[in-house]
């Protein structure tokens, strides 16, 4: 794992360091179940604070691009991108509250449509 760290960026950098992690376990570079450093010894190799790595972890692990398992330490999540599983669980749960609500498959699937175009600008 390459991850570097720009002070004059302007970008804060526990945000940094988490931008990177997640793209890297996007892209491949660190592969699923890939055991990241631990927050001290990330921070001592990158000369931050410890406090600045575990606010980046804890991103992360909320994103579901890492998960923690405990005293064994911290690893690239087995699960797709956050984004769509989080996608995915709030269409889950509208489909469901659709046929609550007895909207028809149409009638549901036009108020997505219509959600999507006001949200997009389109």
């Amino acid at each position: 794992m390459t991850l570097k760290i720009h002070i004059d960026d302007g970008a804060a950098p526990y945000e940094q360091v988490r931008a990177q992690i997640a793209e890297q376990a996007r892209s491949g570079a660190l592969p699923v179940g890939y055991r990241l450093p631990t927050v001290r010894g990330l921070a001592e190799s990158l000369g931050l604070a410890a406090n600045t790595v575990a606010k980046a972890y804890r991103a992360l692990e909320t994103d579901g691009v890492i998960e923690t398992r405990g005293r064994n330490g911290t690893y690239v999540a087995a699960v797709g991108p956050a984004a769509q599983r989080e996608a995915a669980e709030a269409a889950r749960t509208y489909a469901e509250r659709a046929v609550r609500l007895g909207l028809g498959e149409e009638e549901a699937a036009a108020a997505v449509r219509d959600a999507l175009r006001a949200a997009y600008g389109d």
